[in-house]
């Protein structure tokens, strides 16, 4: 059976001083997210490129305008979904943009945290595996981590200088 995820683009924003990252706190109703704090992103649109949706999802959730973006990696999650649907993202920094930040959108609070505080946050258990190599100085990764039950049942990636 082909593997047919839905494509989604996901950006960590990084503060001026590359000390703190934009998240969002999620607490709509009825939101699987809900209680997670989470970067901004969302699914590609059928007219888009991956930068152009991360763009656009960015102006959508917090009103900015994206001027520096750097792909970090891919995750693949089988399974990740409400309903078991298969997820494919593209993993991105953004180091500089253009724009006032909101108090909050309709997925609930923004918030600026420093890099250091991540764990500290009630977040996807499976996010704790990439992040380390989202904001670190090595290189791109592919990774791939399957859910079942809504939680990571592994995670394997390669670094693109081959490990």
């Amino acid at each position: 059976m082909p593997y047919t995820p839905v494509i989604g683009a996901l950006g960590y924003v990084l503060s001026p001083d590359g000390g703190r990252v934009l998240l969002v706190e999620r607490t709509r109703d009825g939101d699987a997210h809900r209680g997670k704090f989470n970067g901004l992103g969302g699914k590609l649109e059928p007219d888009e490129d991956v930068v152009s949706c991360l763009r656009r999802e960015l102006r959508e959730e917090a009103g900015i305008e994206a001027t520096s973006v750097r792909l970090r990696g891919t995750v693949s999650w089988p399974g990740f979904g409400g309903a078991g649907e298969d997820w494919f993202g593209f993993i991105f920094v953004v180091d500089a943009f253009t724009g006032e930040v909101p108090e909050r959108n309709e997925d609930g609070p923004l918030a600026w945290v420093e890099l250091g505080r991540l764990d500290e946050l009630p977040m996807w258990e499976g996010d704790r595996h990439f992040l380390p190599l989202v904001f670190g100085d090595g290189p791109a990764f592919h990774g791939v981590m399957p859910y079942r039950d809504g939680r990571p049942v592994s995670w394997s990636y390669t670094a693109l200088d081959g490990r």
